[in-house]
C-alpha cells in the first residue's frame, strides 16, 4: 500500500481513487431511493385517480336510468320503494346539517384547546393533555354512535328539549363535533408551536399581553395550518358514517331542522352496502352517485381551504 493510501485509510477517509470507483454505486443508491420515494408518493395519487374513475364510471351507468337534473333537484329519496325516487337533496341536507352542527362544536373548542396548549399550558400539562386528546380518535365511531343515541339524546330530552325525537341530527352532530375536536386541537397546536419564538418576544417587547399575542400574533401566523385543520375536521364530519346511521336514523327527509331525524350520504351508502338492494341494480348504483357527490363536496371544501390559506398567507 502506498504512503498516500495508508494516510487516507489511517485518517478515516477513502483514497481518491477508491472514492471515484465507489461514486457510481453511490449515485445508483440515491437514484433507487428517489425512485422508491416517488413510487410511495404516487400511490396516493393513483389511488385517488382510481377511486374517481370507479365513481364516475358507475355513476354514468346510474344516470342512464335517472336524470341528472332530477337527481340533483329532487326532494324525495326512496330507492327501496316499489316506485323509487332518486332526489338526492334529502341526503345532502342531512349531511350539511350534521356537518354544520359538528363544526359549530369542534371549531371553537378545538381552537381554544390549541391556544391553551400552545401558549398557556405548562409543559407537564401539555405532555399529558395532548396524548389524551389524541386518544379520543382511537375510540370506534360505533361507540360514539350509541353514546349519542343512549346518552346525549336522553340528556337533551330531559333538560332543554323534551319533545326531541329519538333519532335526530342534533345529537349526532354534537357527538361528531366532540369526536372531531382532537383533529383541530392537535393540528392547530402543532401549527402554533411552529411559529418562531422571536415573533412572540417581539410582541411582548412592544407591551402586548399574553392573550393578545396568542390571538392577534400567533393565530394569524399559524393560520395556514389552522385552516388545514378546519378543512380536515369538516371532511371528517362529512364522511362520518356510523354515528349518523345510529343516532340520526336512516329516514331521508329534506329538512335542515336539527331536531328531526334524517339520513346522510354516508348513512345511505352503508345501508345499501348491507344488501338491501340487489347488486347491479339502479338502486345499488345510486351509492356510487352519492359517493361522487361526497367527492365533489370534499373537493369544493379543499379548494375553499386552499383559497383561504393563500389569502391569509398573503395578508400576513
Amino acid at each position: 500500500m502506498s504512503q498516500s493510501n495508508s494516510l487516507a485509510v489511517s485518517s478515516g477517509h477513502l483514497a481518491p481513487g477508491t472514492a471515484l470507483r465507489r461514486a457510481p454505486f453511490r449515485h445508483l443508491k440515491e437514484k433507487l431511493i428517489e425512485f422508491v420515494l416517488l413510487g410511495a408518493a404516487l400511490v396516493a395519487v393513483f389511488t385517488t385517480i382510481a377511486i374517481t374513475v370507479v365513481l364516475v364510471y358507475e355513476s354514468l351507468g346510474f344516470f342512464e336510468f335517472v336524470s341528472l337534473w332530477d337527481f340533483l333537484t329532487g326532494t324525495v329519496w326512496t330507492p327501496l320503494f316499489a316506485e323509487p325516487n332518486y332526489g338526492v337533496l334529502p341526503l345532502i341536507s342531512g349531511t350539511l346539517t350534521v356537518t354544520a352542527i359538528a363544526l359549530a362544536v369542534a371549531v371553537p373548542m378545538g381552537t381554544t384547546i390549541a391556544i391553551y396548549l400552545s401558549e398557556f399550558a405548562p409543559h407537564s400539562v401539555r405532555e399529558v393533555v395532548k396524548p389524551l386528546l389524541e386518544l379520543i380518535q382511537a375510540v370506534p365511531t360505533i361507540v360514539f354512535g350509541y353514546f349519542a343515541l343512549l346518552f346525549v339524546t336522553p340528556l337533551l330530552q330531559d333538560t332543554i328539549m323534551p319533545g326531541l325525537a329519538g333519532f335526530n341530527m342534533l345529537a349526532a352532530g354534537l357527538v361528531i363535533g366532540i369526536a372531531t375536536v382532537p383533529t383541530i386541537a392537535s393540528l392547530s397546536e402543532d401549527a402554533m408551536r411552529a411559529v418562531p419564538m422571536s415573533v412572540r418576544e417581539g410582541a411582548y417587547a412592544l407591551g402586548a399581553h399574553k392573550l393578545g399575542v396568542a390571538w392577534k400574533i400567533v393565530m394569524p401566523s399559524a393560520i395556514s395550518g389552522v385552516i388545514a385543520a378546519y378543512v380536515l375536521a369538516a371532511a371528517r364530519a362529512i364522511g362520518e358514517t356510523m354515528i349518523v346511521a345510529i343516532a340520526a336514523g336512516q329516514n331521508a327527509v329534506f329538512t335542515f331542522n336539527p331536531t328531526e331525524g334524517a339520513a346522510t350520504l354516508t348513512a345511505f351508502i352503508a345501508q345499501v352496502s348491507l344488501g338491501d338492494l340487489p347488486h347491479g341494480s339502479v338502486g345499488y348504483r345510486s351509492i356510487f352517485a352519492c359517493g361522487l357527490v361526497l367527492l365533489v363536496m370534499t373537493l369544493v371544501l379543499n379548494v375553499i381551504g386552499h383559497v383561504l390559506r393563500r389569502r391569509y398567507r398573503e395578508a400576513y
